[in-house]
């Protein structure tokens, strides 16, 4: 439960399936967001029409890239030691180009090309179009370096090469950028400012993946709540827009109808909301829709109002709770996910006991959680110290992860003797004779293969469960 996305996805390579014409190979290994992750398919797919193809094998790499998260300090130290894994192949291999891609390289620009010298190449989040361009430069023996954030791009025009997939779910991306100034986070200074993506380019791109098989997506942003598409610009541009734009404009709420239309049959999810953003027309569109899961991830951070404003996070406590009722109300089963941070400067035992309040009130099914990193450049760093003792830090912890476990039983065990439906995504981790799949609600389910398929919604009946795997056995095809 404790493990943040990096940590439980670190170091996947990703590999596509080869074009026979192509020469060059390819490693590429993600690290951090889901965003992170599909920004990677869309550097395949680029580097695709480059004559690269990709390869599992780091030896055999003509380019390394890595994908990188400046979200926690621990992220970073993790990029930095494959840095020097890759070098150490690169001595043996003078051919061998390696770039960094993605936050760390907006962060960390100087100091990997001038001053380190460890890398070929540098590419920021919204420059990935350059790489040809980049990689020519690398080919005449120069750097090359564009980290320039964009006011405009959304890589909609890109049809994304689905990477290491089961090919039955796949990421959607819909949003780039945020303008949630949460002083601790760097994502405003190393995506840049919020953007939005042509709808029309969204259910093409839903439609394309109904078509090849895939069954259930997930639409990506920053901050999903705040998709708003008037024509193209910045979301903060759009008190300029004209009275026809407004009228027209299409929100989030809309744009999960327009999916949910689209692709009757196909699961949709969304990730990540923020708790400021999420109107009732959201929680009522996804009410309406039985092929949207009734699940949401909601971070809040922490449960201290004090704390809440230190963070910029523009919600009090009692808000948020309105919203967990209003969403109750609406969709009295669905499940709510969280992040929190322990140990944010100056946070007192009360505030910490204000966090453990709030998850008793909420009860999340399951969260991801983490003792505060500072975070060099956001607002946090600059104006405040970091004094929380670390041994404090970790002690808070440790008790939101232990709360959080007796939580995620509580609604686990909620399960049994129902009946549910799963979409069978591969072979279960710990038997070959099993299928493992998940729930709307995002739970995991095993239970055994008999003449069931990848890619098969199943009716499951659950007879037993682990604090966060549903057990059970199958009752046949869902309908």
């Amino acid at each position: 439960m404790e493990k943040t996305i990096d940590e439980s996805k670190q170091g996947q390579s990703l590999v596509l399936k080869q074009n026979q014409k192509n020469t060059k190979k390819l490693f590429i290994e993600s690290y951090g967001c889901a965003m992170n992750f599909s920004d990677s398919e869309i550097v395949a797919s680029i580097l695709n029409d480059q004559g690269y193809n990709t390869t599992d094998k780091l030896e055999d790499a003509d380019l390394v890239l890595v994908n990188t998260c400046s979200i926690r300090d621990k992220a970073e130290q993790t990029v930095r030691k494959r840095l020097e894994k890759y070098n150490a192949v690169k001595r043996k291999n003078s051919k061998m180009k390696v770039g960094v891609l993605g936050c760390m390289a907006e962060r960390l620009k100087s100091k990997f090309l001038e001053e380190e010298k460890i890398v070929d190449l540098v590419v920021g989040p919204d420059a990935y179009k350059d790489l040809p361009n980049l990689l020519a430069e690398v080919e005449d023996g120069h750097d090359a370096i564009n980290v320039v954030l964009s006011k405009d791009e959304t890589y909609g025009d890109i049809s994304p090469v689905r990477l290491n997939s089961n090919g039955v779910t796949a990421f959607v991306s819909i949003t780039r950028g945020c303008d949630n100034m949460c002083t601790f986070c760097v994502v405003p200074f190393t995506r840049g400012r919020e953007r939005s993506r042509d709808p029309q380019s969204i259910i093409e791109e839903v439609n394309d993946l109904w078509q090849k098989g895939y069954k259930e997506i997930t639409l990506l942003g920053q901050n999903v709540d705040s998709y708003l598409w008037y024509g193209g610009g910045l979301k903060k541009d759009f008190v300029k827009a004209t009275d026809i734009q407004k009228a027209t404009a299409i929100d989030f709420s809309k744009l999960l109808q327009l999916c949910a239309e689209a692709q009757p049959k196909m699961r949709i999810r969304f990730s990540t909301s923020n708790p400021q953003d999420m109107s009732l027309d959201v929680i009522r569109t996804m009410a309406k829709y039985n092929n949207i899961c009734n699940h949401i991830h909601l971070p809040v951070q922490s449960g201290s109002n004090r704390i809440l404003k230190a963070m910029n996070r523009l919600h009090t406590r009692e808000e948020y709770f309105t919203l967990i009722d209003n969403i109750k109300s609406i969709i009295p089963d669905c499940a709510i996910s969280q992040d929190m941070i322990s140990g944010f400067p100056t946070e007192t035992e009360e505030d910490h006991k204000d966090t453990l309040s709030l998850m008793e009130y909420v009860k999340y099914n399951f969260g991801y959680m983490f003792t505060y990193s500072e975070r060099p450049g956001t607002l946090a760093e600059r104006k405040l110290e970091d004094d929380v003792p670390e041994a404090t830090k970790s002690k808070r912890l440790s008790e939101i992860i232990e709360l959080q476990l007796k939580h995620s039983e509580l609604r686990t065990r909620e399960h049994l003797g129902r009946t549910v439906e799963v979409l069978v995504e591969r072979e279960s981790k710990k038997s070959k004779d099993q299928w493992s799949g998940r729930t709307e609600k995002n739970l995991v389910a095993v239970f055994p293969k008999e003449h069931y398929n990848v890619g098969d919604f199943v009716n499951v009946k659950v007879t037993n469960c682990t604090k966060a795997t549903l057990i059970g056995e199958a009752v046949g095809i869902a309908k």
